[in-house]
């Protein structure tokens, strides 16, 4: 049996105006496509460039993911920092404890490729 994980998570800006809540099954994968989508106005995290992570949770099924990712956002921004704020005190950006040097030297490289 496969244990999959499904994860609810915030993402901000460098200056931590904005907060966007997502869902995946591949949080490190997700936060990737958000930084490659910087810049790109068609999504909110492009346009705001959101992709520094704050906070997340897991759980081994879907439908409880789906529907805990609904309840966060239709929060107001103040529950939404109270929730950060509990388990995340200080708004540490946690990419680079998760997954490593942030950004990977792979994706900057891809960067340049792309527009140069």
């Amino acid at each position: 049996m496969i244990n999959k994980k499904f994860y609810v998570y915030i993402l901000t800006n460098y200056k931590k105006t904005v907060l966007y809540t997502g869902m995946t099954n591949n949080l490190e994968q997700r936060i990737i496509e958000h930084y490659l989508e910087r810049g790109h106005r068609r999504t909110f995290t492009g346009k705001y460039h959101a992709f520094y992570l704050l906070y997340y949770e897991s759980s081994a099924y879907i439908n409880n993911t789906i529907d805990r990712e609904k309840e966060i956002k239709g929060w107001r921004r103040s529950k939404k920092e109270a929730l950060i704020n509990s388990f995340n005190a200080d708004w540490k950006f946690l990419n680079e404890e998760l997954f490593g040097k942030w950004p990977p030297d792979e994706l900057i490289a891809h960067r340049k490729n792309d527009t140069g």
